[in-house]
């Protein structure tokens, strides 16, 4: 290791686990060869050390998958680079179901597996059994066999990552404990350690269970938490010889595999036990905590069940060992919303080392080129609350978090605990109508309503089917109220306002005042960091309308673009509440409230109008297809225009009857149809961009459009009333899979289900298709452009 600290370096990594080494590696790589790691203990004397190393590549989408994958090639490449051996063994992994749902649940995760070109197969319990013969198989359904899955040493990883790294430059001091973090007018400049002060130009944090204490040192939100985690080493048994596939019981909330000669028996218990923040302190090195048997007592009851063998096994120890835990079971990877130069890699909820090789390249990538490799958004560092890193909310939701890990994914599930963190200003009657809440950044939104119980969570038609088809009914024949409230609000004011927006936006936002303008914010390769529906109030004023989980990152991405106007940008989420009044007889309903002004409204503008005897600001536009208003008011005026509007005779409706609304009118929305690696024409939104150029990501766009870039968004309809697609399924054309779908919904106005996805070739419109669900095969039509009303007539009635 290096001697002496270096006044200065490019970047400062803090934390030597498998994360920080990876970053270490992959910056050096990219030509930051003077990039810094520093660690408190140890090399991998956090949670690296003792991980169970699995390398599992199948993850719920295709990025995250991809970074696994990275992984699997970086460690084969490793041995060859550095003549490390990383302890490599791809011996497969068995995934078995013991009930209908589990045995659903892995085969939609068969079916997503050919998607991303990884090999899964079906098999009976029987040759599950001949895979692992110590295996009690009596109660198995059905499995689904990985042979590419494997596990490597984590110890062997991180040294052959150094040892790469070093050769390129890049300098390691163990035994350097972070003190502080230095910044200037909100940016990372340095980081004070126990043996000096290194000036920087970024930081990648990749502290593990300790990222949320070194995060506040520089003023920024980290929520992670720590958790016990559990496994069980046996002494060696008759029967193993040599290594075995990983067995996956996640009905019984384990992971089973050979450890030297013995048995390595793993837990997600269905509820963990967080660790309170400052227990783990800085003597905390390859440090263990207390055996817990009675916590442990009823998954090893389960174990007995599934290895019987168990029973005369001599236990070796029952290792108890710290792992971070997201608020939402995500790991956490990008720039923070509070401090410039501070980049997040850590919170990786006990899958580090599958991760770690391609988390580390996207980190680096980002850092150095400004960008992830391929889109992460689901794991950005700026997806949560801030209500989220409250010590008592993580204590809270993390041991669930643990727990969650082994879920099967039935539609609609929602999290059981830190509920109620936000409540929006109609929540009383939504409860009194018997709304089904789901959360959202926090927010208590209402799903359906009209709920008589509990709905069991399924994979077949949902208990709230017909509770949705009523709500959809009501905004198409009659009128429906649908909550926009949490969306978040940001107003842009200033002399520079208009010129701001033209640079940030793709979209025509010159238009007068009155207008309603739809607009993409795009990267400088052309593609989505987000989109916006803007209100223009003055010449000197907009208020953007963004995605309720994006209120923080798109306001820091805003604020970051704005270096040289004259503007000012401000969060008014919570001062404004929005009600969308949507339907045929939402005119009728709303001069029966005594509205002034709305009828004149032209479709895409907005105006002033008076409302239930309140004043309000209504746009004439729609989300969901029918004819209305979004209708924003001051937050303590929504009751009475809620009372007002219901009394008159519209129905509330809730956000499963506004998606199955919004997917049939072929609407693209952020995380499912647009991402950082889908351009406006991709998505069919070229229309709403300037040709004139003027904006950030104009020269990408223009290059893909001269090389011919379609779209290739495309909207099915399943011939079968009875298929429910959820997402993500793989789209077979000719007998090869062509695409994804990507959102998905039945559609009762079409009277069928239906879905959005895209397409990697051009069909035709009336293209016959099929769609893999959980491995049968469902016959569909391919529509170019919306399912229902495709010329929009009904939204501008």
């Amino acid at each position: 290791m290096a001697d002496s600290l270096p006044s200065h370096a490019s970047v400062v990594v803090i934390g030597g686990g498998i994360m920080g080494c990876s970053t270490l590696y992959h910056l050096a790589k990219m030509g930051v060869t003077d990039a810094v790691l520093v660690e408190r203990n140890a090399l991998t004397s956090g949670t690296t050390w003792h991980s169970a190393a699995q390398v599992r590549a199948l993850r719920h989408s295709r990025n995250l998958t991809q970074m696994i994958q990275y992984s699997v090639d970086l460690y084969s490449q490793l041995e060859k680079e550095t003549g490390q051996s990383v302890g490599w063994i791809q011996k497969g992994s068995l995934s078995i179901a013991t009930n209908p749902g589990r045995l659903a649940h892995i085969q939609r995760q068969e079916a997503l597996a050919h998607a991303y070109g990884i090999d899964a197969t079906s098999i009976s319990a029987a040759e599950a059994k001949e895979r692992w013969p110590m295996m009690n198989h009596e109660d198995v359904l059905g499995a689904v066999w990985s042979p590419d899955d494997g596990r490597v040493s984590p110890s062997d990883v991180c040294a052959a990552l150094v040892k790469g790294a070093k050769s390129l430059g890049a300098k390691i001091f163990e035994q350097t404990g972070v003190t502080g973090i230095l910044t200037e007018n909100g940016k990372v400049v340095g980081v004070e350690t126990n043996k000096g002060t290194i000036m920087c130009d970024a930081i990648a944090l990749c502290a593990g269970l300790w990222s949320r204490e070194v995060g506040a040192m520089a003023g920024a939100e980290v929520p992670a938490l720590a958790c016990e985690h559990f496994y069980l080493l046996t002494k060696p048994i008759e029967g193993i010889n040599g290594n075995m596939p990983t067995l996956s019981d996640h009905d019984n909330h384990l992971y089973m595999r050979d450890d030297s000669g013995g048995l390595l028996v793993g837990c997600f218990e269905p509820m963990g036990k967080p660790i309170a923040p400052g227990v783990l302190n800085e003597t905390f090195e390859f440090g263990l905590l207390p055996e817990d048997w009675d916590h442990f007592e009823p998954m090893m009851m389960n174990a007995l069940h599934r290895l019987p063998s168990l029973e005369t096994a001599e236990v070796k120890m029952l290792l108890n060992g710290p792992e971070s835990f997201t608020p939402d079971g995500t790991f956490m990877l990008g720039e923070t919303a509070e401090t410039k130069g501070l980049f997040l890699g850590c919170g990786m909820n006990s899958v580090g080392m599958a991760s770690g090789g391609g988390a580390g390249m996207n980190l680096a990538h980002l850092i150095v080129e400004g960008r992830t490799a391929y889109d992460l958004s689901e794991a950005d560092a700026k997806r949560f609350a801030p209500i989220f890193n409250s010590v008592e909310h993580l204590m809270a939701r993390a041991p669930e978090i643990l727990g969650t890990h082994y879920d099967i994914a039935y539609p609609g599930k929602q999290l059981k605990t830190a509920r109620n963190l936000r409540s929006l200003p109609l929540d009383k009657e939504y409860r009194a109508a018997n709304a089904h809440m789901g959360q959202f950044y926090g927010w208590e939104r209402p799903l359906y309503f009209g709920k008589t119980s509990e709905p069991e969570l399924k994979f077949e038609r949902p208990d709230w089917f017909e509770n949705v088809q009523q709500e959809v009914m009501a905004a198409h024949q009659d009128a429906a109220i649908f909550d926009a409230s949490p969306f978040g609000k940001i107003e842009v004011e200033g002399p520079d306002a208009e010129a701001f927006m033209r640079h940030v936006c793709a979209g025509q936002m010159g238009r007068a005042p009155g207008s309603v303008i739809y607009s993409a914010l795009l990267n400088d390769r052309g593609t989505f960091e987000s989109d916006v529906t803007a209100q223009r109030l003055t010449d000197t004023h907009y208020r953007l309308f963004v995605g309720t989980n994006a209120i923080k990152r798109d306001i820091t991405w805003l604020k970051r673009n704005a270096t040289g106007f004259n503007v000012s940008l401000s969060d008014s989420t919570e001062k404004f509440a929005i009600l969308g009044l949507m339907g045929p007889n939402a005119a009728k309903y709303a001069t029966q409230c005594g509205a002034q002004g709305l009828d004149e409204i032209a479709y895409f503008k907005h105006a002033e109008a008076t409302l239930a005897g309140k004043s309000v600001r209504a746009a004439r536009m729609s989300y969901v297809g029918e004819a209305g208003w979004e209708i924003t008011c001051d937050a303590a005026d929504v009751n009475d225009i809620f009372a007002a509007l219901t009394a008159a005779g519209a129905k509330p409706a809730g956000m499963f009857a506004q998606s199955s609304m919004r997917i049939e009118k072929g609407f693209c929305a952020m995380g499912h149809e647009l991402d950082g690696d889908v351009t406006p024409i991709g998505a069919g939104l070229d229309f709403a961009t300037r040709k004139s150029g003027g904006f950030i990501g104009a020269e990408a766009l223009e290059k893909a459009r001269a090389d011919g870039a379609t779209c290739h968004v495309i909207s099915l309809t399943l011939d079968d009333v009875d298929a429910v697609p959820l997402g993500h399924e793989p789209i077979y054309f000719g007998g090869k899979i062509i695409g994804q779908t990507s959102s998905c919904a039945f559609g009762y106005r079409v009277g069928k289900p239906i879905a959005l996805g895209h397409s990697d070739v051009t069909l035709e419109d009336g293209a016959r298709v099929q769609i893999d669900i959980a491995r049968t095969m469902y016959d569909a039509t391919v529509t170019i452009g919306p399912l229902f009303d495709p010329t929009g007539a009904r939204m501008k009635v």
